[in-house]
């Protein structure tokens, strides 16, 4: 069987161009909503966890003095050089690395970001507290990921698991703030959004197992009566759109 590890490789190796192209996850007032929720200014320096193809670290890139984006898919880093290039930013670094084993010095950014990384996480709690270690004291750790309503997110859970074998579990709010209180970061603020999209697209960047992806559009097609996955599913046109509930957690981590 393989391990966790190689799902990831394997999923994000084959996802890293469709992914980096989609609209919904390049869309720029959300990216800037999330740099400026970071309260990031020109004298941060910004890491970005499981950066992916580097979007919201351009984002960051493009108000803070310098950004490093780390991830463990050399193909994501890849497609993030090349965003970089077409948007003609040279304050940025790219890094191979391990969420769970961050290299680099304690206290060394003041912004440490990750976005659409828990829910593939066995660990997050670990991922969070090196985050926070490498985050200097007064520094802000900001987290934004998939966040169902309580009652629907083991429905989701198990559509996402069909659409993505690397998906683990996209966890409700109260469940996220609760990971940064053990971790040392109270008071976190959340805000949120809706990430717009539409079944079919979704799946032409989506690599699920063989036959799963005829049982996600039967799931979806079920949730438009009842709203069990908290996607707000709806068909327009012969077809499936979906809103997916994002939630963004920015806390300060206190002085040593």
């Amino acid at each position: 069987m393989p391990s966790h590890r190689d799902r990831i490789l394997d999923q994000f190796t084959r996802q890293a161009v469709p992914f980096s192209g989609a609209p919904a996850i390049r869309n720029k007032e959300i990216l800037n909503r999330i740099v400026q929720w970071a309260e990031a200014g020109p004298d941060d320096a910004v890491l970005d966890v499981a950066c992916g193809p580097g979007l919201l670290a351009c984002a960051f890139a493009r108000v803070v003095r310098h950004v490093t984006g780390i991830d463990m898919t050399p193909a994501m880093l890849n497609q993030a050089r090349k965003i970089q290039q077409e948007q003609r930013l040279s304050n940025l670094s790219w890094q191979l690395g391990d969420v769970y084993a961050l290299p680099f010095l304690e206290g060394q950014f003041s912004i440490v970001s990750s976005r659409f990384v828990f829910h593939h996480l066995q660990d997050p709690l670990a991922a969070i507290k090196e985050m926070k270690r490498v985050c200097q004291p007064g520094g802000r750790v900001i987290v934004a990921d998939m966040s169902p309503a309580p009652e629907k997110a083991a429905a989701l859970n198990a559509a996402e698991r069909l659409r993505d074998p690397s998906h683990v579990r996209a966890m409700p709010v109260n469940e996220l703030r609760g990971l940064f209180d053990q971790a040392g970061l109270p008071s976190s603020h959340v805000t949120g959004y809706r990430m717009e999209g539409e079944l079919e697209d979704l799946l032409s960047r989506s690599f699920p197992d063989e036959g799963d992806a005829e049982r996600l559009r039967s799931i979806f097609a079920d949730s438009i009566a009842d709203n069990a996955l908290d996607l707000n599913t709806r068909r327009e046109h012969g077809k499936i759109f979906y809103s997916l509930p994002v939630a963004v957690l920015v806390a300060r981590k206190g002085d040593a």
